[in-house]
């Protein structure tokens, strides 16, 4: 459990005090945020602000993660070196979008098919390299079956599975990326969930079926469950020192370096964790946002007319005005609210198996 309290504490410490640096680099070398003019009027005065902070938090849970192992003389698993090297992955690809947006002054940044062919590199050999590496016991460190709080059905085979997790990655990814809309609003609702996998992976470490004491119904096949936890307290650690300069009013946004890097990982831990449909009841805000664009666009294509104000939802409720403060506030409650359910699904499924 000292890994755990080490990688927190680490990730939290680094971004509050390299964040600020990283501030002043980005500033000096005029890389700020580019705002889109058909946006909510008062994002116009965001202007400027520095952005691809994400590569603060990618950095700080990377350090935290490795100088835990060497303070502890723990050694590294690959289940969480795999979630790392999504969630890195993904942050490279958002960072050479980002990079585009600024330097070129082009809003889109990477073009669609460059940017779907980088976040597919990284997901097919995610997903390929979690099929491998079996443990003593024989556990890989994702499975072919589908789960939600546990592995269940027929295995789908490993095409099927590499489709599946790419589906969970691209999906994860855009969700924190529309998500990142207000200041802190994406920020403060990954601490909660990367929080809920701490929860999750100790709870699996501690209920595992390599223990003779605790196999039996309601027992947990995850290959490296402790490692998890230490990887999602980094992130939420890193996350928790982030939101102090992420916070409105922003001194720094996370761009699509820190969004798709954070969906990611969740689709990294959901995917080795054996918790693919539960991370869409934990992440239930990004779903939630992710579907108001999907209803917004389906209901403009089909009948012309659209149903927000506009789409991503926090925007709708800017345009109805409340204040930008309000609206993050709010979604952080409703964001709590899919982590306390999930959880309780997570903890009931198992009481009523035992």
């Amino acid at each position: 459990m000292r890994q755990i309290l080490f990688s927190g504490v680490i990730g939290l410490f680094l971004t509050l005090i390299g964040t600020p640096l990283l501030i002043k680099l980005l500033a000096r070398k005029g890389y700020g945020q580019f705002i889109r003019d058909d946006g909510p009027r008062d994002h116009h005065s965001k202007r400027g602000t520095p952005t691809m902070g994400g590569i603060a938090f990618i950095l700080a849970t990377l350090i935290a993660y490795f100088v835990t192992k060497a303070v502890t003389g723990a050694m590294p698993t690959v289940s969480g070196l795999l979630v790392l090297f999504l969630f890195a992955g993904m942050g490279l690809v958002g960072f050479l979008d980002d990079y585009i947006k600024i330097v070129k002054q082009r809003s889109l940044g990477l073009r669609a098919k460059a940017k779907m062919l980088g976040q597919l590199i990284v997901g097919v050999a995610f997903a390929v390299l979690a099929l491998n590496f079996a443990d003593s016991r024989g556990l890989t460190p994702a499975s072919t079956h589908l789960s939600f709080v546990q592995d269940f059905g027929w295995s789908i085979g490993p095409v099927l599975f590499v489709v599946w997790a790419l589906f969970m990655i691209l999906a994860m990814s855009n969700g924190v990326n529309l998500t990142d809309g207000l200041d802190g609003l994406a920020t403060g609702a990954s601490v909660m969930v990367f929080g809920a996998y701490v929860f999750i992976g100790v709870w699996q470490y501690g209920q595992t079926c390599a223990n003779e004491l605790t196999a039996g119904p309601g027992c947990y096949e995850v290959r490296d469950p402790l490692d998890l936890a230490v990887v999602a307290a980094a992130l939420m650690g890193a996350l928790f020192g982030f939101l102090w300069w992420n916070t409105s009013p922003a001194k720094i946004f996370m761009g699509d370096t820190g969004s798709l890097a954070l969906g990611g990982a969740l689709a990294g831990l959901a995917i080795v964790s054996r918790t693919e449909l539960l991370v869409a009841v934990l992440g239930g805000l990004f779903v939630l946002i992710t579907m108001s664009v999907v209803i917004q666009v389906g209901s403009f294509r089909l009948t012309g007319k659209r149903v927000f104000k506009m789409a991503p939802l926090q925007h709708h409720f800017e345009l109805k005005g409340w204040s930008e403060v309000l609206v993050v506030v709010r979604f952080w409650i409703i964001q709590g609210i899919c982590v306390i359910v999930g959880l309780g699904i997570f903890y009931g499924t198992w009481a009523t198996s035992r």
